[in-house]
């Protein structure tokens, strides 16, 4: 190959810039899945916390969302749960992604689903709808989530059973994990639920919290600002929502700068 060969070949195939490789992908459903990346050797960031990620555009500019990170800050590679939209921007090509495939990845993370934003408690709740359960995915591998809780109680809604595979799958292999498994035994409930199809838990977390149902079935008492500490990711109508609750019985936002009782999430990709 010449030289002159050599120069076009590098024009017709430019390196992405911030690329890491993609190492495996799963599909959940024709609606879900996730992969894993390269991590950056300087990429250091909190459990909790999100990137952007993306592809090339047609245009040749990036074309990049705000993804949470769902493995634990300690993992060697990157883990993200996504959505699949037949006409999203990103999500249309992202879905069709293969191991060995290149993935921009902006190596900034920034988010407020951290534990440093919340004051010491006892209790602390996870409560998410769909792929918001990425963040909680990266918190609940963390060996200071375990170490700061006594229990740990993770509300997560779908439409349909099958969306609730990826977050089962997590919940159910925590206690064998070799890092965490000793100190997660005893203090995990898990409240999975289904809004569409029928389940042995049916209903919205806003609903199943407002009517008491879900202490009720866990044996535990309702939410207290004294011991009770939340982390919320979804829509925006569900963290609207879920605000209002968690304020109602007491709990305030709270921020990297400032700790409080709970915190939201506010670039979550749906």
């Amino acid at each position: 190959m010449s030289l002159d060969d050599v120069l076009q070949a590098k024009k017709a195939t430019p390196t992405l810039p911030d690329a890491q490789t993609v190492t495996s992908v799963t599909h959940y459903t024709d609606r879900l899945f996730s992969f894993r990346c390269t991590r950056p050797q300087s990429l250091r960031f909190r459990s909790g916390e999100f990137v952007m990620i993306g592809l090339m555009g047609d245009n040749g500019k990036p074309l990049l969302r705000a993804y949470s990170i769902a493995s634990p800050s300690w993992d060697e590679e990157l883990e993200f749960y996504s959505i699949k939209v037949p006409d999203g921007p990103l999500t249309s090509r992202l879905q069709h992604i293969q191991p060995g495939d290149p993935i921009i990845l902006r190596p900034k993370p920034v988010g407020t689903l951290v534990l440093d934003a919340l004051l010491p408690g006892e209790r602390l709740w996870m409560l998410a709808t769909g792929t918001g359960i990425a963040p909680f995915a990266s918190l609940l591998r963390d060996p200071e989530t375990w170490e700061k809780y006594q229990q740990v109680i993770v509300m997560h809604t779908c439409r349909e059973v099958a969306e609730l595979t990826y977050g089962r799958n997590l919940i159910e292999a925590l206690q064998d994990d070799p890092l965490i498994g000793e100190l997660v035994e005893g203090k995990i409930l898990y409240y999975p639920a289904t809004t569409r199809e029928p389940s042995e838990n049916m209903g919205r977390v806003t609903d199943n919290l407002l009517s008491g149902k879900v202490f009720a079935d866990l044996g535990i008492a309702p939410l207290d600002p004294a011991i009770d500490r939340a982390m919320v990711c979804g829509s925006l109508g569900f963290n609207k929502d879920i605000k209002a609750i968690l304020e109602e019985s007491g709990l305030r936002e709270g921020a990297n700068s400032a700790p409080a009782e709970y915190v939201v999430e506010k670039a979550f990709v749906d």
